[in-house]
């Protein structure tokens, strides 16, 4: 199929934004990711130092997502009124102050404290950018896209890892624990990183600031992203209430929660599941980079499926193989633990890899099906709904485990929830959410 000079500029406007927009977005998740995974680094430690019991540490880990829930829609909102630009700088560098003070959560109120103010001030970030990109990149390349900007997470295991592990290692360090250098270091990172977005970022492509793009190529790119958005405004929800109350969204709510059950079930757990494969259960560098090693599978995982949905132009039924597969993988390293601790890391990695790599392609569907303000208060809502499962998810496997005794009831249940988000995928035509 031979291109038009339109689309020979559009495609190229589209490659300048991404090498423009995408590694620091991809920046900005890796911090946001590391920050919430750095709770599961300092579990051990942690406990050890302040007494908390597991059910406290479960909770605390888990009551982030509350304030990230409470506060997301608004957040949102707040983000399409004063623009991306400024909001997630704001998000960025609240977080980041917050993230340092954990450094002082030496008893459970202090914890539980900080960790609700930490999801409140972080609230809106996730869903922010996916509406961001939903501004800059039409539907039929957002998976691999989007697909970019979740290197984030894995890269926060395969960078941030070792980092957490070395900052661990520093215990007595200027009279700090490890665990106290940890939060103090990745805080003020954050800071930085936020004052950083507020001077780099661009909040749309007609926007003056866009100096990266000729004015052909902004045409190009505002007229096909305007054109998407009227098709959309033609069938989905027309305002902020509406898409609130959508049963399709609902919907989407349900399934992006249970892939962030799986996920979160995992990531909190990570670190001492594999220090529980290679030794007594102490992390340190060495668990460290190991942790980093499914992320490492995460991150190719995030670059070559989505780049296949987009290849294939088809994004359902890869996404439900995807997810399925992971729910698979979480499940089955708890059993083949009991066998060969190899075994068990391999099924582990191919877990974490799915939950990741589906991310990506499930945002497709609400951004494709969004639009407006619509788009701006669904998005966050389905995010909102999605990250209960944080809190859910340490909870739920920490009493599965209690309940039956066995740490392998934590890792089934989890297995069960992502499956089926799996098959709940499979309707998205006939609900007429996805036309892919």
């Amino acid at each position: 199929m031979t291109l038009t000079n339109n689309d020979f500029i559009l495609k190229t406007a589209i490659k300048k934004s991404i090498t423009r927009l995408l590694p620091f977005l991809a920046l900005m998740y890796i911090l946001a990711f590391l920050d919430r995974a750095n709770i599961g680094f300092a579990h051990h430690a942690f406990l050890i130092d302040t007494g908390l019991s597991n059910a406290a540490y479960a909770f605390g880990a888990g009551i982030f997502f509350i304030g990230y829930a409470i506060f997301e829609v608004p957040s949102n909102i707040f983000m399409y009124k004063f623009g991306a630009r400024v909001w997630l700088a704001r998000i960025m560098i609240t977080w980041g102050v917050v993230s340092a003070l954990m450094m002082f959560a030496k008893t459970t109120t202090i914890f539980y404290i900080l960790r609700f103010l930490l999801g409140a001030c972080e609230a809106g970030f996730m869903p922010g950018v996916m509406y961001y990109l939903m501004l800059w990149f039409p539907i039929d390349i957002r998976a691999k896209v989007a697909g970019y900007f979740w290197f984030g997470p894995p890269l926060a295991f395969v960078l941030g890892g070792p980092l957490s592990g070395l900052l661990l290692s520093f215990d007595g360090f200027a009279g700090l624990h490890g665990w106290q250098m940890m939060f103090l270091v990745t805080g003020v990172l954050t800071i930085l990183v936020g004052i950083w977005a507020w001077l780099y970022l661009v909040d749309k492509p007609e926007d003056e600031r866009c100096k990266w793009l000729s004015k052909e190529e902004k045409n190009a790119l505002i007229s096909k992203m305007s054109q998407e958005e009227q098709e959309k405004a033609s069938h989905g929800p027309k305002g902020i209430l509406q898409a609130l109350l959508d049963p399709k969204v609902i919907y989407l709510c349900i399934i992006a929660f249970t892939i962030q059950v799986g996920s979160y079930g995992v990531t909190f757990f990570l670190p001492s599941q594999i220090a529980g494969l290679v030794g007594d259960g102490n992390v340190g560098l060495f668990v460290g980079f190991l942790s980093a090693i499914p992320w490492f599978c995460a991150l190719l995982a995030a670059f070559f499926i989505p780049h296949l949905s987009t290849v294939l132009k088809e994004r359902r039924i890869i996404s439900v193989l995807t997810l399925g597969t992971a729910a698979l993988g979480v499940a089955l390293s708890g059993t083949l633990a009991q066998y060969s601790a190899l075994l068990a890391f391999i099924s582990l990695c191919i877990g974490c890899a799915g939950l990741l790599a589906v991310q990506p392609i499930f945002w497709t569907f609400p951004t494709g099906y969004l639009s407006g303000a619509a788009a701006a208060s669904g998005i966050a809502l389905i995010n909102s709904l999605a990250n209960l499962g944080g809190f859910v998810a340490p909870n739920i496997r920490v009493l599965a485990e209690s309940w039956f005794n066995s740490p392998l009831a934590g890792l089934y249940l989890l297995g069960i929830i992502a499956f089926i988000g799996a098959i709940m995928i499979l309707p998205m035509y006939a609900l007429k959410i996805s036309k892919r």
